[in-house]
């Protein structure tokens, strides 16, 4: 099968799990013999190349051109409230038209390069994917990993949560990372019949405790002025509102009581840096909450799944969770918001022979630190619920699996 991706972030570009992502499933489809197109972002100085083969995959990233002057006048009152965000918005747009305008006037009408499907990654790249559509017929999948709503907890960008929902009605066939998700995209309209399921995966090679020395998990904790008895409880994502960062610190006075050993290290970046560390020295935990204002490489991040006895993300909108994957993998137990739309409630086990992890909810400190403590208390049954979580991820959530289960969704509308 020959597929042509449109999608915002791809290595060396990555911003967040839609970028860790990407960049698997598409290498997984190439070693199953399968061709691969990415249209993708250039970074701001355009110095990254504009077509080039990185891992058996041919990528292609347009040079920008800063249209932000002409765009108050022809785009709606919503985006023009955005501010600075108008810039982004207008890099979006010259990179979903110059990506569409290549891949149909040139590779396809100039090159006579074959495809067999289109495949576009959230708003970001729908309008891309349906210039495509319209202009070649070409098979349309639209795979959404969040929504506009969700991620601003309903006071996000009509213009936004309309490009998302025009792309569901165009497309042939809509992929999304959960059944909470699927439920949400049918409740804000999306077609029920074109949704389809499938889960995000990790690398369990890659993300393997055997493979991490005791030397590397000794530096992370020095790292944080832990001691040897002291019990690592690890967050690591964007410091936003919906990840519920906030709840966990108001919930380490609660944790403290019954271990207070407990010690909460938090690695991220986003808006909420200054509320946080804020909060922390209002409550006085400073000695107790630790912080690392970072977005950290990847082997960085194997390193602190490592050192961590278990790993909290108290999240109120998580469509699926690929952390909560990341540290299964890495024999943590997790504790996992549950409420709303929680993708991590399908992925953690809460109870019965093969529980990895517990279920809280998010808006409530005191349930957050029953999870935990719950967790931490038993140091037996924390290796348990690790080793349940390894033993999970190794059955249903690897890449493998993974781009199986994606091609095999893609080739039922080509077939059609």
């Amino acid at each position: 099968m020959k597929i042509a991706v449109f999608v915002y972030e791809y290595p060396p570009k990555i911003v967040g799990g839609l970028g860790t992502y990407a960049a698997e499933i598409t290498r997984k489809f190439v070693l199953n013999d399968h061709d691969v197109t990415v249209f993708t972002m250039n970074d701001d100085a355009g110095s990254l190349p504009t077509r080039e083969i990185w891992r058996g995959i041919e990528i292609h990233r347009p040079l920008h051109l800063d249209v932000s002057d002409s765009l108050p006048d022809v785009i709606a009152e919503d985006i023009r409230k955005w501010g600075r965000g108008l810039h982004l918005f207008g890099k979006l747009m010259v990179y979903n038209y110059l990506s569409a305008a290549k891949l149909v006037n040139e590779l396809i009408k100039k090159e006579d390069m074959k495809y067999d499907v289109v495949v576009a990654h959230d708003w970001l790249s729908a309008m891309g994917g349906i210039t495509v559509k319209r202009e070649t017929g070409l098979p349309f999948v639209f795979h959404v990993h969040s929504t506009e709503k969700g991620r601003t907890m309903g006071t996000g960008s009509s213009v936004v949560s309309s490009i998302e929902l025009r792309a569901g009605k165009v497309a042939d066939l809509i992929i999304t990372v959960s059944y909470a998700m699927k439920d949400e995209l049918i409740q804000l309209g999306f077609p029920r019949d074109k949704i389809q399921v499938s889960y995000n995966g990790v690398d369990p090679q890659k993300y393997n405790p055997e493979s991490v020395s005791k030397a590397d998990i000794a530096r992370i904790r020095a790292k944080y002025g832990l001691k040897d008895d002291e019990l690592m409880i690890l967050f690591v994502g964007r410091l936003v509102g919906v990840k519920g960062i906030d709840k966990l610190i108001m919930a380490m006075p609660h944790i403290l009581t019954r271990i207070p050993k407990a010690r909460l290290v938090i690695v991220g970046v986003g808006d909420l840096q200054e509320y946080l560390t804020n909060l922390t020295r209002t409550i006085r935990l400073d000695e107790f909450v630790k912080f690392c204002f970072d977005f950290i490489p990847e082997e960085e991040r194997i390193l602190h799944y490592a050192a961590c006895d278990v790993a909290a993300f108290p999240s109120l909108y998580e469509p699926f969770g690929i952390v909560a994957l990341e540290a299964m993998a890495m024999e943590k137990p997790v504790i996992v918001g549950a409420a709303g739309v929680s993708g991590m409630r399908e992925i953690v086990v809460c109870c019965g022979d093969e529980q990895c992890g517990y279920h809280i909810d998010p808006n409530n400190p005191s349930d957050i630190a029953w999870g935990v403590v719950n967790a931490l208390e038993n140091p037996e049954k924390r290796k348990w619920l690790g080793r349940n979580g390894r033993k999970r991820v190794l059955a249903e959530f690897t890449w493998n699996k993974i781009a199986e289960r994606t091609i095999q969704l893609y080739e039922t509308i080509v077939k059609r």
